[in-house]
């Protein structure tokens, strides 16, 4: 199960991508079939299946960000947090290899199209929480047990 968390910024992301599917996609997709299916038969008219094909994955998405931006709770940044990794934090870890990782714990909703966010739900951002800087993490992989060290950690004011 995903965690319903979000980040303000992400929550954003999602409302703008709602409201530019519903009020620009939509209506020109729409456009696009209603003329398509004016010109006569359906059946081999690639302009009209395309477009209905688009205007299918237009309403699944709207469908899908409208039930998931009811259920997620945006957590904003408190100072309490200052100090140890919680939700929203940026984390840098370096291993004995000095091999370092940067990224932030965001929520599952927003780790798509960004190599630089990680999942809460993720196993190496899961055994960063509540650590401190030069705390060691203990990340259980299905190669065995990776050992990080907390170099850094940051959040967006």
């Amino acid at each position: 199960m995903k965690t319903k968390l979000i980040t303000r910024p992400g929550y954003v992301l999602l409302q703008n991508e709602l409201n530019k599917l519903w009020r620009e996609d939509r209506p020109e997709t729409t456009r696009k079939v209603s003329w398509a299916a004016s010109l006569g038969d359906r059946s081999e008219n690639a302009d009209y299946q395309y477009n209905k094909k688009r205007l299918r994955e237009i309403d699944r998405r709207v469908r899908y960000l409208r039930k998931i931006l009811e259920e997620l709770k945006i957590v904003d940044y408190g100072p309490q947090q200052e100090g140890k990794v919680f939700f929203g934090a940026w984390v840098s870890l370096e291993n004995d290899e000095n091999e370092t990782l940067k990224f932030r714990i965001v929520g599952p909703e927003e780790i798509y199209g960004r190599n630089d966010y990680s999942s809460i739900d993720s196993p190496i951002s899961r055994a960063c929480l509540k650590k401190e800087v030069d705390d060691e993490v203990v990340v259980k992989t299905p190669a065995g047990e990776k050992i990080w060290y907390v170099n850094a950690i940051q959040y967006e004011k």
